[in-house]
């Protein structure tokens, strides 16, 4: 099991009690710096003075919830830390809402209920399975691509992608079927 020890926490999410708890959860894996805030702007203000390891946020806060907190985190230029891994975790967990988060630069996503061993299974992933951050348009943070393989130089993707872009009409679906083969 990989030790936590020595790293530094910062737990964002307005309910003081799921606070509590997550405190107690790094606390059982051996975590001794840990800090919280109520809300993303808080959290903003926390990182002015402590740069955390690891953030693990809640989504849904005000006034600056989780998704646009992670957004100011990776673009904004007076960010303090725009590198730092960001694990969210919440009760909303339907596609759009996951997909808000990987597109504002969350690392990892974990529903609520939590459970010690999945969270401990998202610490892990960030700290094992490092993404490499990449700027694209107005995108900074993490790769958004969970699976690389070594024999692809993003070239048939592309195509993809432009195929989708056009409407090939009744010949489509063998368009795109073709470029997977």
């Amino acid at each position: 099991m990989l030790s936590l020890r020595g790293l530094s926490f910062l737990v964002v999410d307005d309910n003081r009690y799921m606070r509590n708890l997550l405190r107690g959860i790094l606390a059982a894996f051996g975590t001794k710096d840990v800090r919280e805030a109520g809300d993303g702007a808080d959290a903003f203000k926390e990182l002015r003075h402590y740069c955390p390891d690891i953030i693990i946020s809640d989504n849904y806060m005000s006034p600056l919830d989780g998704i646009e907190f992670t957004r100011m985190l990776r673009t904004s230029r007076d960010s303090p830390a725009p590198m730092v891994p960001v694990i969210m975790v919440t009760g909303y967990t339907d596609l759009h809402n996951v997909v808000a988060a990987r597109d504002a630069g969350v690392h990892e996503f974990l529903a609520k209920p939590v459970s010690a061993h999945a969270l401990y299974g998202r610490i892990h992933n960030v700290l094992t399975k490092p993404r490499p951050f990449v700027k694209v348009g107005s995108y900074f943070g993490p790769c958004r691509r969970r699976r690389h393989h070594a024999n692809r130089d993003g070239r048939q993707e592309r195509r993809v992608a432009q195929c989708d872009l056009v409407d090939p009409g009744p010949i489509g679906p063998f368009l795109v079927e073709g470029l997977h083969q």
